[in-house]
């Protein structure tokens, strides 16, 4: 199965969709499934699709939550940081990893 395969089989599960959506469904979807022929299954295809839209809506709350942490965190000075402070810099990293992760479909940090 090839990318434009693939796109056409995510238009008919989800008409509609904008091309930036289907692309990007299209590399999610690849990167998440270690061998693309299995989505020629429509059941399979189906499966991945929706795992992959909670996966990244997941990632895309705690993106959200994160950044408006580091917004809060963007008006101390960095010099008084408190340990908590940090920490909130750690998770920003980590969320941000796993959202890269998605893109590229490599592990980039060991959680």
């Amino acid at each position: 199965m090839n990318c434009t395969d693939l796109a056409g089989r995510i238009e008919r599960l989800q008409p509609g969709a904008i091309t930036k959506d289907v692309a990007r469904l299209c590399l999610l979807l690849a990167n998440a499934t270690g061998d693309v022929e299995q989505l020629n299954d429509d059941r399979t295809l189906t499966a991945a699709w929706r795992e992959m839209g909670l996966r990244l809506q997941a990632a895309t709350d705690q993106h959200a939550a994160m950044t408006e942490e580091l917004e809060n965190l963007a008006r101390t000075d960095p010099r008084k940081f408190t340990p908590e402070q940090i920490w909130v810099l750690i998770r920003a990293i980590k969320v941000q990893s796993q959202i890269l992760q998605l893109y590229v479909g490599e592990c980039l940090l060991d959680a």
